[in-house]
C-alpha cells in the first residue's frame, strides 16, 4: 500500500512538473484553492495510473512486434494516445488533465515518463525500503 501511494505521488508531481514545462499540457483544477488543486493532481495521477497499467500494458503486448520493428519509437506514439485518453476522461468529469493536440501529448509523455523516472530514481530508497523489511 505504501508503494502504491508514494507511486501516486509520484506521479502527481511529475505531472505538476510536466505542466509548468509543457505549454500545451495543462489542469484544470477541481477548485480554485491549494487543496483543490492538489486533490485534482492526485485524481489525475490516479486515472493515469489505471488507464496506463490496463490499457497501455494491453496495447504494449499486442503491438510487442510494432515495437520491434519500429526500434521502439512506436511508444513514444502510443504513451501520447494514453495521455489523450486521460485528459478526455478527465474532461468526462469536468476536471483535470488538458492537452492541446497529440503533438503536444508526445512531448508531454516524454517529459512526463523522463520526469517520473527521475523522481522515482530519488525516492528509491523510500519506495524500496519497504521490500527489505519482508
Amino acid at each position: 500500500m505504501k508503494r502504491f501511494l508514494v507511486r501516486l505521488v509520484i506521479n502527481a508531481v511529475a505531472l505538476w512538473l510536466t505542466t509548468l514545462i509543457v505549454g500545451g499540457v495543462h489542469v484544470l483544477p477541481y477548485e480554485p484553492s491549494v487543496l483543490g488543486w492538489i486533490l485534482t493532481y492526485l485524481l489525475v495521477a490516479l486515472i493515469f495510473g489505471i488507464v496506463n497499467g490496463v490499457i497501455g500494458n494491453f496495447i504494449r503486448i499486442v503491438a510487442f512486434p510494432l515495437y520491434i520493428l519500429t526500434l521502439g519509437l512506436l511508444a513514444l506514439v502510443v504513451n501520447a494516445l494514453l495521455l489523450l485518453l486521460v485528459s478526455w476522461i478527465s474532461s468526462l468529469i469536468g476536471f483535470g488533465l488538458i492537452v492541446d493536440g497529440f503533438w503536444w501529448g508526445v512531448l508531454g509523455a516524454i517529459v512526463l515518463g523522463i520526469l517520473s523516472w527521475l523522481i522515482g530514481i530519488l525516492l528509491r530508497p523510500i519506495v524500496g525500503s519497504d521490500r527489505n523489511r519482508r
